[in-house]
């Protein structure tokens, strides 16, 4: 990942165990298993274990504070938490909740991640201000990264 760029990643998702209404909301867990991170330059693998942390919230507004970790394939590393919110008309996010497919552009999905990496290689990560754009498929989210400027 070059410096002052953009990139894609798709991350795999398992079953959502939902916890229930707890007040704030309806709590949600949502595994993640797995998915690709690709720009024109580097390619890498999320790697099983992380997980969405969601809050739909009584306003309908779904709170999204996903951690997982990142294998380039050189081999180094990268720790993402990404949060952000998604929203939009109560038909459309009752049929993401359900897994149902929706059109791309017919809700809200935008995010703020925090990178942290040890490698020299992606030092910049540490320091830089990314804003992600969301789509959520049945099985997948595919969020594109673009550094703020």
């Amino acid at each position: 990942m070059d410096k002052a760029h953009s990139f894609q990643v798709k991350i795999t998702v398992g079953t959502p165990i939902e916890i229930g209404h707890t007040g704030a909301g309806i709590r949600r867990v949502i595994p993640i298993t797995g998915g690709t991170v690709e720009d024109l330059d580097v390619r890498g693998e999320v790697l099983p274990g992380g997980a969405d942390y969601q809050l739909i919230r009584n306003d309908g507004v779904t709170e999204v504070v996903a951690h997982y970790v990142i294998r380039m394939d050189d081999g180094e590393l990268i720790y993402v938490v990404n949060k952000g919110y998604r929203h939009g008309p109560p038909d459309i996010m009752e049929k993401l909740k359900l897994g149902e497919p929706v059109p791309d552009d017919a809700y809200y999905f935008k995010t703020t991640p925090v990178f942290e990496t040890a490698s020299e290689t992606y030092q910049y990560l540490n320091r830089t201000i990314y804003v992600g754009n969301g789509i959520r498929r049945p099985t997948e989210v595919e969020i594109t990264f673009r550094e703020a400027t």
